[in-house]
């Protein structure tokens, strides 16, 4: 069960300074975002080979990658072919956003057209392909997940519980039905914590409330919990801590270093 940094914090640097910062602060190894304004832009895919190259450098592998794609396209093949090349073996897809204009079915059976070509491409280069359970999409929870990755190869796609996002932000499944409901495909999981806080009242005296991001060990998720139902279970996958913090990199790295030895406390205390 290894620790990865998701990359997002490192926005803006070069490919050598995000390496060094992880490496640096402790992490197992990395999760590689491949976006616009990042160390590696979709538009650049042989950069991809570089970049793990840079890492395993600093003495880090980089077993998974975040993409943006919903669609099995050319372009995305090209990033999945490099990704495959580079020996990243788990790529995190886009989000398939839920319309409210539209019947869910049919947004539904298009989202199950494209993952039809995701498993193509999967197989094609040796890859798993990954869904995040995220707000605001068809997949926002394991109820929901589970009618995109019926029927599918597990070997190939997967889900990606994500906790702070899907039982705190989103709605409130229970996190050991989420893991039951996609136990066959789940592979990797989001660590990071959310929580809400009332705001003032509004129109007709209603309270309103807001969420926002915590320390892993001051908000809703119960890790303490989660983690050594983990390791408890034997799970042999990827924790991708995520930095979400509203603040200066300088501060949302400090909250990094801490949530990262918080987690490896739980790690250490559960596997005793």
């Amino acid at each position: 069960m290894d620790i990865a940094y998701f990359t997002k914090t490192l926005e803006g640097l070069s490919l050598e300074k995000a390496a060094g910062i992880t490496a640096g602060l402790g992490f197992d190894c990395a999760d590689l975002l491949i976006r616009d304004g990042h160390a590696v832009s979709p538009d650049s895919p042989e950069e991809i080979i570089n970049a793990v190259k840079l890492f395993a450098a600093a003495g880090l592998r980089t077993p998974m990658a975040t993409i943006d794609s919903t669609r099995p396209d050319d372009a995305t093949s090209r990033l999945l072919g490099c990704c495959g090349e580079a020996g990243i073996g788990q790529v995190r897809l886009g989000f398939w956003r839920y319309d409210s204009s539209r019947r869910w079915q049919a947004q539904l059976d298009e989202a199950r057209r494209d993952l039809d070509g995701f498993e193509r491409l999967a197989e094609r280069f040796g890859i798993k392909l990954t869904i995040q359970l995220h707000g605001g999409t068809l997949h926002s929870s394991g109820a929901l997940a589970v009618r995109l990755l019926a029927g599918r190869d597990p070997v190939r796609i997967g889900a990606y519980p994500d906790p702070a996002n899907q039982i705190i932000r989103e709605g409130s499944e229970d996190w050991r039905l989420t893991l039951d409901i996609l136990e066959p495909w789940f592979c990797c999981i989001g660590v990071k914590n959310s929580g809400w806080f009332p705001g003032a009242y509004g129109a007709h005296g209603q309270r309103t409330w807001h969420s926002d991001w915590y320390g892993l060990d001051e908000g809703m998720v119960p890790w303490n919990e989660i983690v050594p139902h983990l390791v408890a279970t034997g799970f042999a996958g990827v924790l991708s801590m995520q930095s979400q913090y509203r603040v200066s990199r300088e501060r949302a790295l400090d909250k990094v270093r801490a949530d990262l030895a918080h987690l490896r406390r739980l790690v250490a205390v559960a596997k005793e």
